[in-house]
């Protein structure tokens, strides 16, 4: 998968996700080979570096962000 591939793919889906509920996802969970991937992505990493200092306390577009063992899982909750 390439970069911009997967930050489409989480965009399409935070998006549609919001569109069923009515509301954004609390939580996001993604594999560590995606946040790898992601954060090769210069928009991504910005605001994910920038919203806290603790690593694991950071956000993407208020959601926050739970790392996993799974390769590239992209899942909100």
């Amino acid at each position: 998968m390439t970069v911009n591939s997967i930050f489409e793919s989480l965009s399409q889906l935070i998006e549609s996700y919001s569109q069923q509920h009515g509301e954004k996802p609390q939580k996001m969970l993604l594999g560590y080979k995606a946040y790898y991937d992601l954060m090769r992505n210069k928009d991504f990493a910005n605001e994910v570096t920038n919203s806290a200092l603790d690593p694991n306390k950071r956000k993407f577009q208020k959601i926050k962000i739970k790392i996993t063992k799974d390769d590239y899982q992209l899942k909100l909750e």
